[in-house]
């Protein structure tokens, strides 16, 4: 963006400045990094109560078969993506990536089946990529519809449930990964058991003329409280859970990145719609061969963080390069640095020493297994 009067504003914008919000631009959008109470107590207060995110800036979109059979939209998204969308029951969301053809991720997304069509939800920064891959490859076949119109907010937290409960009492009996059409506010919203925070809790999609009436009927409710882009990233990152243009990009494959469970057996090798998606052979011969660099976790010795794009070794001396950190900070419920990395193969067991380079000098950091922390998904 060349200036700060080009960053798009969220539905929100004007009530993150109400709530005392540090904006900074965040994938072409003005958004709230922190509040008045900071990231610290922010992390924390979602890990023990409820947070309220602005995911506003992320694309949503349907997609749906000209021909009226979701089914026929299932086997056309299923032509860009690794994952089973046939077997995709209505009301449920799976998560999914965009490949190339190099086997590499294009983007991570979610992909819900809403039924009649299929509800998409992708990356800030990848949406309009992401729109015209849909409309290139499967245009032809489906209509694929952006949703500008819509807002979408998170809720997360062991009191997430509760809160919304108080609102929608039908939505206390939702597991994980269910979505359904709820009316919040007076308005019909499509919301979904999920969010990348590790924590229980919800996303809603919202009509943008109602975004600020549900955040502030949300944030009235005794345990809630707003929560900026550095607790999310603290969250995500101790959830031990991907962040593209971090931990995922064009360069890495599924296997690489550790994502194998995100790939259902039908879709693999020997499976009934085996490959079909670009890349697949790549991708396949990763998951059935394995490769040579993993991403891992990552628990530095002592008290200081190691950064994304700190050089890792096998040794104390710096002599043999084996790897990237490609996310890293303090883990506020850890009480302690953790970090994310790809790293050769043959040191990615769980328990292995290896060394972060950090201001010339060579710190241990052991390969941990990931997450972090104990999710509280209701499943």
């Amino acid at each position: 963006m060349s200036a700060e009067t080009d960053l798009k504003k969220t539905p929100l914008h004007a009530l993150h400045l109400e709530l005392g919000a540090r904006m900074v631009p965040f994938a072409g959008h003005d958004m709230p990094v922190q509040y008045p109470a900071g990231v610290l107590k922010e992390h924390i207060h979602t890990r023990t109560a409820a947070g309220l995110f602005d995911v506003s800036h992320m694309g949503q979109v349907i997609v749906k078969a000209k021909s009226g059979d979701n089914a026929d939209a299932a086997r056309a998204l299923e032509t860009l993506v690794p994952v089973d969308v046939l077997g995709l029951a209505p009301g449920r969301q799976r998560y999914a990536l965009f490949t190339n053809e190099t086997g590499g991720i294009l983007d991570d997304l979610m992909i819900v089946n809403r039924g009649d069509h299929f509800f998409v939800v992708v990356n800030a920064a990848c949406k309009d990529a992401d729109f015209a891959h849909l409309e290139k490859h499967i245009g032809d076949t489906c209509t694929v519809t952006p949703l500008p119109e819509r807002a979408l907010v998170a809720l997360q937290g062991p009191k997430a449930e509760a809160a919304l409960a108080s609102l929608a009492p039908e939505t206390a009996a939702m597991k994980f990964m269910d979505v359904a059409t709820v009316s919040l506010v007076g308005t019909d919203c499509i919301v979904s058991r999920s969010g990348y925070s590790g924590e229980d809790g919800y996303e809603i999609s919202v009509p943008n003329d109602k975004a600020e009436a549900l955040a502030r009927a949300l944030l009235a409710i005794d345990g809630v409280m707003p929560i900026g882009l550095g607790a999310r990233d603290s969250l995500r990152l101790e959830a031990g859970l991907c962040l593209y243009g971090n931990d995922i990009d064009t360069t890495t494959t599924p296997a690489e990145a550790a994502l194998n469970w995100a790939i259902q057996k039908v879709r693999r090798t020997g499976g009934a719609r085996a490959g079909g998606f670009p890349g697949a052979d790549v991708v396949l011969k990763g998951l059935d061969e394995g490769v040579s660099r993993l991403r891992v976790g990552l628990k530095p010795e002592g008290k200081a963080p190691v950064r994304g794009h700190t050089a890792l070794f096998a040794d104390d001396a710096g002599t043999q390069k084996v790897g990237e950190v490609t996310s890293g900070g303090f883990g506020p419920t850890v009480e302690g640095p953790v970090a994310m990395g790809y790293v050769a193969s043959e040191f990615a067991a769980t328990g292995t020493t290896i060394y972060a380079e950090v201001r010339g000098k060579y710190l241990p950091v052991t390969i941990s297994a990931l997450p972090f922390i104990t999710p509280g998904y209701k499943r």
